[in-house]
């Protein structure tokens, strides 16, 4: 395949982007602000292609096939014949805003310019550059290379044109479109947050211990993980910025985020990747 497809971050989903596509026989360019960013993206990739070559889900050529097809830069200026680019930055309107204008200025007028956020607005992101049209939400979930699901989100400019190419995208990353408009939260998270909440609002309340609640909703519901769990493997400080999203966004005190919540996001307990959260890693 001759097209080219940029990826604004080598962190977790950055590099699960890269991954995926780089299978699909994309070219990839992963761009990240530092060079060690980068090689602990690469790292990542080469141990989860590893793991499907130990499961013979893949040959060792193969594997090498799809890491040679990624290419990694520091500097933006390299989307400059991308045809495609996903933004997978932090969870910050800010941030992703001035990625999106740099992106609107480098890459060609036609290129699709597709971002990875988990609730921020699309339309404001469109606002942002002079293509509109071609901007849109590709919301993978984690781990990417496992999960199926690509939540594809329409900005209110976003055209049918640039819907249709991108679903035949997701289609060959072997990936599950599904599309919703661009509302706080999308429907994954304006559904998921308010369940973790008002779970961490029952451990609030003292109604059970964390190991009930999960429990019961591992076994009553036949969720694979409890809320806690989960919320501890999202991010609290995520779930923290979701919740506010929602509740700034939508305006109902029902998307109100726990007290517990703002507790231990303030206290530094983010969960695994701080090594404590509702749980101890």
């Amino acid at each position: 395949m001759s097209e080219i497809i940029g990826v604004v971050g080598a962190g977790t989903m950055g590099n699960g982007i890269a991954q995926v596509a780089a299978r699909a026989g994309y070219a990839v360019i992963m761009r990240d602000v530092r060079d060690e960013f980068l090689q602990r993206g690469l790292a990542a990739i080469d141990k989860s292609l590893q793991r499907d070559v130990d499961k013979q889900r893949l040959d060792e050529a193969g594997k090498q096939a799809i890491v040679e097809r990624i290419r990694t830069t520091t500097d933006l200026e390299a989307f400059s014949g991308a045809s495609f680019v996903i933004e997978a930055v932090t969870e910050d309107l800010a941030v992703k805003t001035e990625v999106f204008k740099a992106l609107d200025r480098i890459t060609p007028p036609n290129a699709i310019l597709a971002s990875n956020t988990s609730s921020i607005s699309i339309t404001k992101l469109g606002a942002a550059t002079s293509r509109p049209d071609k901007v849109i939400g590709m919301h993978f979930m984690n781990p990417v290379p496992v999960m199926k699901l690509i939540e594809v989100i329409r900005g209110i400019a976003t055209s049918d044109e640039t819907y249709e190419q991108v679903s035949t995208l997701a289609v060959k990353m072997d990936k599950v479109p599904l599309d919703c408009q661009d509302s706080p939260g999308f429907v994954s998270n304006r559904v998921l947050m308010p369940m973790i909440n008002e779970a961490i609002f029952a451990l609030y309340e003292g109604v059970a211990t964390r190991e009930s609640i999960d429990g019961i909703m591992k076994l009553g519901m036949n969720h694979p993980m409890g809320p806690l769990t989960l919320a501890d493997f999202i991010g609290l400080d995520v779930c923290l910025a979701i919740m506010n999203v929602l509740y700034e966004g939508l305006g109902d005190p029902k998307y109100r985020a726990c007290p517990l919540l703002k507790r231990y996001v303030d206290a530094g307990w983010l969960g695994r990747k701080s090594g404590r959260g509702f749980y101890e890693y």
